[in-house]
């Protein structure tokens, strides 16, 4: 598995794991719950491996600021997504020195933080170590 099989949905909570297309759209578990349900092709998705964070030199693929986030806590969960906004934005810039702080807002920091630690409490932190390999 990779990054390829995990989306983000608009409009809804956490992330989901990618089962298999449809015509209509897609079948989908949920990293939060474990459901499965069947998102449609008018919701917005987003596939994580094509998400890149902006730095001032250039873009960030997900999966390295997940591999920095994963070696600055030992493979271990990350801050709480719902501390403070100066935390967030201080965690980040450990983790990505450098990081757009115009382009990049607190709400986006939030997201990373969050999927992050969902990965990582699935057990599924392997998903970005395979991609390197």
């Amino acid at each position: 598995m990779s990054l390829e099989n995990i989306l983000s949905v608009t409009g809804k909570p956490g992330l989901y794991q990618l089962k298999t297309k449809t015509r209509n759209g897609f079948v989908v578990e949920s990293l939060l719950d474990k459901k499965t349900s069947i998102i449609g092709i008018n919701h917005n998705v987003s596939v994580l491996k094509d998400i890149a964070i902006y730095t001032y030199e250039t873009e960030v693929p997900l999966k390295e600021v997940f591999q920095k986030i994963a070696t600055k806590e030992n493979e271990g969960p990350a801050i709480n997504h719902k501390v403070s906004k100066n935390e967030l934005q201080s965690y980040f810039s450990e983790v990505l020195p450098g990081y757009d702080e115009e382009r990049v807002y607190a709400s986006d920091i939030k997201k990373v933080v969050q999927w992050y630690n969902l990965l990582q409490s699935n057990d599924m932190l392997s998903v970005i170590k395979e991609e390197e390999e």
